[in-house]
């Protein structure tokens, strides 16, 4: 697994060394010619937007051009349609946020955005959200005392979108939002941020479809890939994720006002987890919202140390913010037609597979397929106790070899 890991981290450190080059790209628009200066100190913000404006405009494929360079970039939100389907904005250098969580209010902001583009790559470069000020607040202070933060990388209500080869490192919330859109793919994007940085999922889908990840390595202090509501079609596939809390689908069920939430249709294949606290989790709130999820599968998978390896959690309820009764609670969500199919490696507790369903709508469906795995403990040595698996109100097969014992 540590070779394959390796491997993966090469070849994405390879391809983030090259540096876009806009000749033969059509029209290309580069922001220096703008008036950016790539000194990391010097406001280019309005350099990039009318840089865009006018590659927006071309009527021919076009290019916004980033040099190699620190470029300081506040909240800029780059919007479509634009007159080709083919625009690109290609990143050579770093693009730093402003010192500071800049970000104020309670509500989750977004840094840079792409809104409503047809046709779209976002490739190379580095986005550098400088979140280390707004971790700290969320550390020293209380709830509610500090601004939610802003996530560095949005393509909101867009179409065949690319963003391929972008480095994200130190975001103060979610590193890359794929948000209401279609035929989005993500690939060899790495992600950087501490194992204790609050809130700072990798990459994050909401509302969206045919939306595919690939060669993803996440090391950040939350979801290293997260799945809201709303999404169907999904492929996640050769994903290196840790630190971090696994990959996961959820949490649905907290907003009560929202119309029912849904998931469907969800690969994962081929993945590596490294002392995350979570492997592969399905996670709903304990309260009467409808929706469900269904058609899921999760293969080819290797853990290392996980703390939850396999997990369906659908009492979740984060940071002890549930009273018993709410804990409590069934959960309105029904969890159908899962799979996890050659499944290996170790846990850090003894409970290597978990099923925690909802009482009023139990998981059905749910199937086992050679799964593997031991309990090495936090020593990472074996542990003669072995692995159990745990169910509560799940239904299901188990085949092949299945370690530990399947409870289903």
């Amino acid at each position: 697994m540590a070779k394959a890991m390796l491997s993966l981290l090469v070849h994405l450190h390879a391809a983030l060394l090259f540096v876009p080059e806009p000749a033969g790209a059509g029209a290309v628009y580069s922001v220096v010619r703008y008036g950016a200066r790539g000194d990391g100190a010097s406001d280019s913000t309005r350099p990039f937007l009318r840089a865009w404006a006018d590659a927006c405009r071309s009527p021919r494929p076009a290019t916004v051009y980033v040099p190699p360079g620190r470029y300081l970039l506040g909240r800029a939100t780059f919007v479509g349609p634009c007159s080709s389907r083919a625009v690109a904005f290609s990143i050579a250098g770093t693009v730093v946020a402003p010192a500071g969580y800049a970000w104020d209010g309670a509500t989750a902001g977004q840094w840079i955005t792409f809104e409503s583009v047809v046709g779209l790559t976002v490739s190379g470069g580095t986005l550098d959200g400088r979140g280390d000020a707004l971790w700290a607040c969320k550390k020293q202070q209380p709830r509610g005392h500090c601004p939610t933060g802003a996530s560095s990388l949005t393509i909101s209500n867009a179409r065949d979108v690319v963003v391929e080869g972008v480095r994200s490192v130190s975001s103060e919330l979610f590193h890359v939002v794929v948000l209401q859109s279609r035929g989005v793919t993500v690939r060899r994007v790495t992600v950087e941020a501490p194992a204790d940085s609050p809130n700072t999922d990798g990459i994050h889908i909401h509302k969206s479809t045919n939306v595919a990840v690939y060669d993803a390595a996440i090391r950040t202090g939350d979801d290293c890939v997260s799945v809201g509501p709303g999404n169907s079609n999904l492929w996640i596939e050769r994903v290196a994720c840790g630190p971090g809390h696994g990959i996961s689908i959820g949490s649905l069920g907290k907003q009560q006002g929202m119309a029912v939430e849904a998931v469907q249709n969800v690969t994962v294949k081929t993945t590596w987890f490294t002392g995350t606290t979570n492997g592969l989790r399905i996670k709903t709130w304990g309260n009467s919202k409808r929706g469900f999820v269904r058609g899921v599968t999760f293969s080819d998978s290797t853990m290392a140390g996980v703390g939850n390896p396999i997990i369906i959690d659908q009492h979740y309820c984060p940071d002890g913010g549930c009273s018993g009764a709410a804990r409590g609670s069934s959960s309105g969500i029904k969890i159908s037609e899962v799979e996890y199919a050659d499944v290996r490696g170790s846990s850090a507790t003894p409970v290597a597979v978990s099923f925690d369903c909802s009482r009023s709508n139990p998981c059905s469906g749910i199937r086992l397929r050679d799964v593997r795995l031991t309990y090495q403990g936090k020593s990472g040595r074996l542990q003669a106790a072995g692995a159990v698996s745990s169910c509560r109100n799940a239904q299901g097969t188990a085949s092949g070899l299945v370690v530990p014992p399947s409870c289903l």
